[in-house]
């Protein structure tokens, strides 16, 4: 997509025209009428499709931009699928099942909401993938919080939060890695530079959830015994079951590619959940990664939160996603995003606005596009000239990418990230965004640090400014 030419060259004031009146419509279809996100989106590519033509673009320029918009989207696709069928083995191989097990045993203090950040935290950190941390520990934080009545809201802003503070700081991290190579500095002082503001967003963020965490004096703590109880007797908790976890974050470390350490921890689930089912149900292990493992137990909430994965899963997640990476690539077509860019892109002498503008860029595409690697690309790409000439260290540059671009995607309910999240942990992202404490700090610290000029960095210097 960042390879298209737009066919018409728009003022900067048309183009916000055209997305302001585009996002009104988006979020009136989906906030105020509750209508899926798919249709306010299709309804907002029929609006720039007659846009285009009143603008005489040909109609087949405009199907080849949304062809090659969704183009940018066949890896998260890949990921989608390769995703769904982890999950529904690793309910198979019991892994799922005894990391819930092992997390009913963690609410026994107070702090709940605070020890399912931290947690999240740590694994994200240990194996660089914000989804892969949701989709796995996340569903065991979210089956507890159910089974003691605690709000789902609450639980998966604290599972987002940290899940996405260790994708943002790990060096496994393909956004990581992304931000520091796009503008060309070195991984490890990226990460350094980050934890300007990541710390402070980390303590707050945990004061917050602290404060939020119920008492768990008052819970009733025999329906979690029961569920404890129930998943034994269906033969899903072993020691083996980690297995599968172990083999991702091994890979994972190696910096083996997302796909194929997926897929390693897809097989190996399923060669383990061999030695869970009888030997006659073999034949229809395979099929559970296309439909997704059902859980047969007879206790009706935990087959509702096993009964899940598979590739069929992820099919709305997909449809959603090529629908708004199709819309982008109309957007750049059209010239409106070319404008936007262009227009934040002027004036940018002074560090204050050259960090809001960059931050605001970011931002803006995830809204428009819903895809974090863009935000990365295009607004790395954009602003790098501008912080040399603004004489600051490219570090505040990649900084502000995953400050405003990486850790904001999942607040975005038809980006690439919120449908994902919203799909796997069973909470809408408009239900979750107001507890996503750390991806709504990052964005506001680093534009704090651009404003103040604390924690910047001058070309040359190795201390902050």
């Amino acid at each position: 997509m960042i390879h298209q030419n737009e066919s018409i060259t728009l003022k900067t004031s048309e183009a916000a025209a055209v997305i302001i009146l585009l996002l009104a419509g988006i979020s009136y279809g989906m906030i105020k009428l509750e209508l899926m996100p798919h249709i306010p989106v299709i309804m907002g590519i029929m609006a720039l499709m007659i846009y285009g033509l009143l603008k005489k673009i040909k109609m087949a320029d405009l199907e080849k931009s949304m062809v090659e918009g969704a183009k940018a989207g066949l890896g998260a696709v890949m990921i989608f699928f390769f995703i769904g069928m982890l999950v529904s083995s690793w309910i198979a191989a019991g892994t799922i099942p005894t990391l819930i097990f092992f997390a009913f045993d963690l609410v026994t203090g107070k702090w709940f909401y605070a020890i399912v950040f931290i947690i999240t935290s740590i694994v994200g950190l240990s194996i660089g993938s914000s989804l892969t941390t949701s989709a796995v520990i996340g569903v065991a934080f979210i089956t507890v919080s159910e089974a003691l009545g605690f709000s789902l809201a609450i639980t998966a802003g604290a599972v987002i939060s940290g899940a996405f503070l260790g994708d943002k700081m790990s060096p496994l991290s393909d956004t990581t890695v992304l931000a520091s190579s796009t503008v060309k500095v070195d991984l490890f002082e990226h990460i350094k530079n980050m934890s300007w503001t990541t710390v402070p967003a980390f303590f707050i963020s945990l004061i917050l959830f602290g404060i939020l965490s119920p008492d768990l004096k008052s819970a009733d703590f025999t329906q979690l015994a029961n569920l404890q109880n129930t998943l034994v007797k269906m033969n899903l908790v072993h020691w083996y079951s980690f297995i599968p976890l172990a083999v991702i974050v091994v890979l994972a470390l190696k910096k083996v590619s997302s796909i194929l350490t997926l897929a390693a921890g897809t097989l190996t689930a399923m060669a383990i959940s061999m030695f869970i089912v009888p030997m006659q149900e073999w034949g229809g292990l395979p099929g559970i990664l296309y439909s997704g493992y059902v859980s047969e137990s007879g206790n009706a909430q935990l087959d509702s939160l096993l009964s899940r994965g598979g590739i069929e899963s992820m099919f709305f997640s997909i449809s959603l996603v090529l629908l708004a990476l199709s819309m982008g690539g109309l957007l750049f077509k059209l010239g409106v995003l070319p404008a936007l860019l262009q227009g934040l892109a002027g004036s940018l002498e002074k560090g204050p606005v050259l960090i809001g503008s960059t931050a605001l860029s970011a931002l803006g595409i995830n809204l428009l596009i819903g895809e974090q690697y863009l935000s990365i690309l295009l607004t790395g790409n954009t602003f790098a000239d501008h912080f040399e000439k603004a004489g600051l260290h490219p570090k505040n540059l990649s900084r502000v990418l995953e400050d405003a671009g990486t850790v904001t995607n999942p607040l975005v309910p038809w980006s690439v990230c919120g449908v994902f999240l919203s799909s796997v942990l069973g909470v809408s992202t408009m239900e979750y965004v107001p507890f996503a404490f750390f991806c709504l700090l990052s964005p506001v610290l680093t534009l704090a640090a651009g404003f103040t000029g604390i924690t910047l960095s001058k070309i040359g210097k190795n201390a902050v400014a």
